[in-house]
């Protein structure tokens, strides 16, 4: 009987859309019902309760079918997180430049001695030092955007953000040779791969960012219009970034950078990306979630701990000592350390990286990257929201959902 499906039944991609999303609205609500746990959390909980490191009700077939999903969600927060980068302020406000520039710093050697310290070997201690400089821009711009928040604490955390994640991949590419010369590579891909890497993203960020100016100027300022131009540029980079093998991370970060100082015209309307956007931000929770293994906190739970301690350290001590000489209070530069607190995309991203090239070094950073990462993640969004509260700028009238 050809006119039967065939069996067993698997699932498809609109089944497991449809699954992260009722998965994600349930999790969602339940946390708001607390009244003290942000929607964020509660997304997480969903996937890691379905994931297959509790149930296995999401395999890891199924969250490598949902790669689209996160890939897109990401892409749109990297892109309005770019265009909300201020490069103008950076000229005329060194400090604050030189905030994440100091912060990058202190976090890699104390990340590295800490891990050094405690019997890892140099190079990998080195690869996870370079990821630790990474922050999470998705639990920042939703947490953000879910308070309303507006304020010195909350924009100085957005642009830092951003700067963490440039910061963090350029670093991350300037211990990548030292990883080949290890492994005993040729000498062109020493050399090569991480120019590579670092010019084909930001080749692909200028391409798509020309694209999207010449478009706009013929479109118009039609919202709508411009709406469906931003999303087609947003995944058409994502897609050119899969073709040639680079990180999307980097490319829709320069993107949004680069149309927001190339667009003096103003031909670009900022873009909300709205109900839309929340579904798959939605989803980019549920399958980090869902990624989340007990297994690696058991095994290396105590090496994830002090990674954590000292990557949090790193950042407070150097917010706090630079932003206190901008003037900025004790309170509000202690506050603005929090907000840094969550890591996850860039970070798993860079850690499959060194997988994907020498799998024996992956599978030494990999458990390291994820302990912490599910610790980060977990807790990340509840000290983010605390901090912004805490620091005054979430409105009164603001309707929180918890």
């Amino acid at each position: 009987m050809n006119f039967l499906p065939a069996w067993p039944l698997h699932f498809n991609e609109l089944l497991l859309f449809s699954l992260l999303l009722a998965a994600g609205i349930l999790g969602g609500h339940l946390a708001g019902r607390t009244r003290f746990l942000p929607r964020i959390t509660g997304y997480i909980a969903a996937g890691f309760l379905l994931g297959p490191g509790l149930t296995g009700l999401l395999t890891p077939e199924l969250l490598d079918n949902a790669r689209l999903f996160t890939d897109i969600a990401l892409g749109l927060i990297l892109y309005d997180l770019g265009r909300q980068l201020d490069i103008y302020r950076l000229r005329r406000d060194p400090w604050l430049l030189s905030t994440a520039a100091l912060e990058a710093v202190l976090t890699f050697f104390l990340i590295f001695a800490a891990l050094r310290f405690a019997g890892v070997m140099p190079l990998t201690a080195g690869l996870a030092a370079a990821i630790g400089i990474s922050s999470s821009p998705a639990v920042i711009l939703l947490v953000v955007r879910q308070l309303n928040a507006q304020g010195p604490v909350t924009q100085n955390a957005l642009n830092l953000v951003a700067l963490n994640n440039v910061i963090a991949f350029l670093v991350f590419l300037t211990v990548l040779p030292l990883l080949h010369i290890e492994q005993k590579a040729s000498v062109l891909t020493i050399i090569l791969q991480p120019l590579y890497q670092l010019s084909v993203s930001l080749g692909i960020a200028w391409l798509i960012g020309q694209l999207m100016l010449w478009a706009a100027a013929h479109v118009g300022r039609r919202e709508n219009v411009q709406f469906a131009l931003t999303i087609g540029a947003i995944i058409g980079a994502i897609g050119l970034a899969r073709m040639l093998k680079v990180s999307p991370v980097l490319a829709l970060l320069a993107l949004g950078i680069l149309v927001n100082v190339l667009d003096r015209d103003a031909r670009l309307l900022p873009v909300e990306f709205g109900y839309g956007g929340e579904l798959f931000f939605l989803i980019l929770f549920v399958v980090a979630g869902a990624n989340l293994h007990l297994a690696y906190l058991t095994s290396i739970g105590l090496l994830a701990i002090l990674f954590v301690l000292a990557r949090q350290a790193a950042k407070s001590l150097a917010i706090y000592g630079f932003m206190r000489l901008t003037g900025m209070a004790s309170r509000q530069t202690i506050l603005l350390g929090f907000t840094l607190m969550p890591m996850a995309g860039l970070a798993i991203g860079l850690s499959q990286l060194t997988s994907d090239l020498y799998p024996q070094i992956g599978r030494q950073l990999a458990p390291l990257i994820l302990a912490a990462v599910a610790i980060l993640e977990t807790l990340g969004p509840i000290v983010t929201e605390f901090a912004l509260k805490k620091a005054g700028e979430v409105p009164a009238d603001s309707p929180l959902e918890h």
